[in-house]
């Protein structure tokens, strides 16, 4: 029997879920240091925002901050402090902490940016008085019943834990290959007990160079290749003079 939800009523993960990379530092120091729950709150939902953004200016802007429904449900409180202030609090708090970056746009709009490498350069370029480029949120859609893991799953389980750097790279590579290949390399790595993305991306790049077997073996340019797409041992023309020599062992005589 399965088991029942808590007081909340959620009843568990399931295999339609889909995850968002959180860098481990959040797990680690981070979370010793932070004692608001505002500030906690706010650092994890800002997570969340920021992987929705497509482009390379992922900022989330105060008002939808202030806005996110998750949020206000989630910081309302019977106490004087309204929701819109105990999300301020836990912004400025994330800002001091070094977890989030901040910047003003013209306009009196206020962005905040992941504290990574790349956002740190993209906040120089807007010091710089560089406008940034338009941004989109990923649209909300609706889970099929039987959705696959997405990357980010498949990582985690065949590999391990995931950085924030690896993550762009897991999106760009999503973007790149068809489904169904990232699934299967990252079963093939698993299957071989090479468990690192660097086996993985191998094996991707070697079927995009190579070519890929769609069921029992693929020959393509005269080099054979087994189900991890790594090229044969034999050539064509090997394999031919292969069975002249095994024809030549067992009957004494080249055929014809």
């Amino acid at each position: 029997m399965a088991p029942s939800g808590g007081p909340s009523g959620f009843d568990g993960f399931t295999g339609k879920t889909l995850y968002t990379p959180v860098p481990n530092p959040v797990f680690g120091p981070i979370l010793e240091q932070i004692q608001d729950l505002a500030e906690l709150k706010v650092t994890l939902r800002g997570l969340w925002l920021f992987h929705r953004k497509r482009g390379a200016f992922r900022a989330v802007s105060l008002d939808e901050f202030l806005a996110d429904r998750t949020l206000v449900k989630g910081l309302k409180s019977g106490g004087n402090e309204t929701s819109e202030e105990a999300i301020r609090q836990g912004l400025r708090l994330a800002v001091k902490r070094g977890t989030f970056l901040t910047h003003q746009l013209s306009g009196a709009n206020t962005v905040f940016l992941l504290n990574t490498d790349a956002d740190r350069r993209t906040l120089a370029r807007l010091e710089a008085g560089e406008v940034p480029a338009e941004t989109e949120d990923e649209p909300e859609v609706a889970i099929p019943e039987l959705e696959k893991p997405n990357i980010f799953a498949l990582y985690e389980d065949s590999i391990g834990s995931l950085s924030a750097l690896l993550a762009d790279q897991l999106k760009e590579v999503e973007g790149r290959y068809p489904e169904s290949w990232i699934r299967e390399a990252f079963g093939i790595a698993v299957a071989e007990n090479k468990r690192s993305w660097r086996y993985v991306s191998g094996i991707l790049r070697r079927w995009t160079s190579e070519g890929r077997e769609t069921g029992g073996k693929e020959t393509r340019g005269g080099a054979e290749r087994g189900k991890d797409g790594k090229p044969g041992r034999y050539t064509e023309t090997d394999n031919r003079q292969k069975y002249l020599e095994e024809y030549q062992r067992r009957r004494g005589a080249p055929p014809g």
